[in-house]
């Protein structure tokens, strides 16, 4: 008896273990962000160390001295990779930014200026939509001459498309419900509707779409890099360390390139899950899920 007592004890008691889909998400963006804390703080004080030379410990493979190996130069891998992830969030960070800006700028303005506008704007999204966005960012970087430059108006371009089709369907809503229409009818202006009714309302999509862009963003600025028409060759980019690795893959030296490309794929997959669970935290209609 006193046996069946414990076990019926046992089984009311419910382990803080089951959480909810909303738990789950913040947990993950929690972890996530402590990722990319320790990437940007282990990129500021590796600085030194990715460009630091050392000919006597040349090609040597994984250790835990050098987690990532060294280079054909005796280059530690390890900090030229975080070094090059903090270079390459901040090229994202800038071109996302602004990429955001456009979509801002045009959504609201196809959706508040009238038929012609919204028609033109709408037929700038569909040609943007209907060319590559690699191809696109590569002929943007090559006229304006290369470089962070390029690689910030080329991501700025040509990401921002279908931002602009979420802000303009958002817009388009939110300028049929009551309290707009009872402002407009009390003689507010549009400056004042848009500004306090409409733009915050906004914000949670321009945060989302702008966490969901940085993967692009990033993923883009290493292919134009690889490709030789980005960042400078002298910066530890992702993308000019997968470049210049690739050559002597074939040699057996399998670590200059897979370990600083699980890296990149980890911070895209980090920036991805945050962007993703972002929504789920702040609908209040999912709280519960």
């Amino acid at each position: 008896m006193m046996m069946e007592r414990k076990i019926k004890r046992f089984t009311k008691w419910k382990f803080p273990i089951y959480l909810n889909r909303r738990q789950r998400a913040l947990l993950s963006v929690f972890f996530a962000v402590c990722l990319l804390v320790a990437v940007g703080i282990g990129g500021t004080l590796l600085e030194s160390r990715a460009l630091s030379t050392s000919l006597t410990e040349r090609n040597v493979p994984p250790s835990f001295e050098h987690p990532f190996g060294t280079d054909w130069l005796g280059r530690d891998m390890f900090a030229r990779t975080i070094s090059g992830l903090v270079l390459s969030i901040q090229v994202g960070l800038i071109g996302a930014a602004s990429s955001v800006l456009i979509a801002l700028s045009l959504g609201l303005a196809a959706a508040t200026w009238g038929r012609t506008a919204d028609r033109i704007i709408s037929w700038l999204i569909d040609l943007f939509l209907s060319l590559p966005h690699l191809v696109t960012m590569i002929l943007i970087a090559f006229v304006s001459g290369g470089g962070m430059k390029g690689v910030v108006l080329g991501v700025a371009l040509t990401h921002w498309t279908s931002l602009a089709r979420v802000i303009r369907a958002e817009v388009l809503q939110l300028k049929s419900a009551e309290f707009v229409q009872v402002s407009r009818r009390l003689g507010k202006s549009r400056w004042w509707v848009a500004s306090r009714h409409i733009f915050p309302h906004l914000i949670p999509q321009l945060l989302v779409g702008l966490l969901l862009l940085f993967p692009h963003a990033i993923l883009h600025e290493a292919s134009i890099t690889f490709l030789g028409l980005g960042l400078s060759p002298h910066q530890p980019a992702i993308g000019i360390i997968l470049s210049e690795s690739m050559r002597y893959l074939s040699t057996g030296m399998w670590w200059l390139t897979v370990l600083p490309g699980l890296a990149l794929l980890t911070v895209v997959r980090a920036f991805d899950r945050i962007g993703d669970h972002l929504h789920l935290m702040l609908d209040p209609h999912r709280s519960q899920e």
